[in-house]
């Protein structure tokens, strides 16, 4: 029996500006909603942004991990961030980061300790005490994820001084990160995308509402 013919692989743009450009395209399109919503902070707010429908596709998966390795700090031996909104991404630049010839692991911050074994709240190849590492984050609101993760790590001997993120929502979280001493580094903020999404919508004659 003859094999199915092998598809075309994935074509990405070849520039960071375009991989950029193409990357917020995709954030506007498929991630961003404005309307009326509740945030996780209990908030209330006329921007939604959830990075999933992006970060676990295909495509997205391998502009995020090239865009997002771009931001890692050259001295860090891992990437790391708390469970579900990061996992993804951790394990998407570290891919990217292998591809290129650079030895970069991804380790998952648990939101709480493994309730049997070895009671961990990291997972993955753990580096030495004392070495960087950067964290990673879809969306930073208040910051407050991104910082539980960094606590973790900071605790178990880590160095952690940038969190990068896809989207930062402007609420905060970047006064949260200086407190804390922290960088944070934004592939976009929330204007980018919304500005963004409501020029697709002009342009369609769509609208940018709520899903239903």
């Amino acid at each position: 029996m003859a094999l199915p013919a092998a598809r075309p692989g994935i074509q990405l743009p070849a520039s960071a500006a375009a991989k950029r450009a193409e990357l917020l395209e995709r954030l506007a399109r498929r991630a961003y909603r404005h309307g009326e919503f509740t945030l996780a902070s209990g908030r209330r707010s006329h921007h939604y942004v959830n990075c999933k429908p992006v970060s676990l596709s295909g495509e997205g998966l391998a502009l995020l991990g090239c865009l997002l390795l771009e931001q890692v700090e050259p001295e860090a031996s891992a990437v790391a961030g708390l469970t579900l909104g990061a996992d993804p991404l951790v394990s998407a630049v570290a891919m990217a980061a292998a591809q290129g010839g650079r030895s970069l692991d991804a380790l998952i911050v648990r939101k709480e300790a493994k309730g049997h074994g070895t009671g961990a709240w990291l997972e993955g190849p753990l580096p030495e005490p004392g070495s960087t590492i950067t964290v990673l984050e879809d969306v930073v609101t208040t910051g407050g994820s991104s910082l539980k993760a960094v606590q973790q790590l900071r605790q178990a001997g880590y160095v952690v001084k940038r969190v990068v993120t896809i989207v930062d929502r402007q609420e905060g979280g970047l006064e949260a990160m200086v407190a804390a001493g922290l960088e944070l580094c934004s592939l976009f903020l929330l204007e980018d995308v919304a500005a963004t999404a409501a020029a697709g919508a002009a342009a369609t004659g769509a609208s940018a509402g709520p899903a239903a």
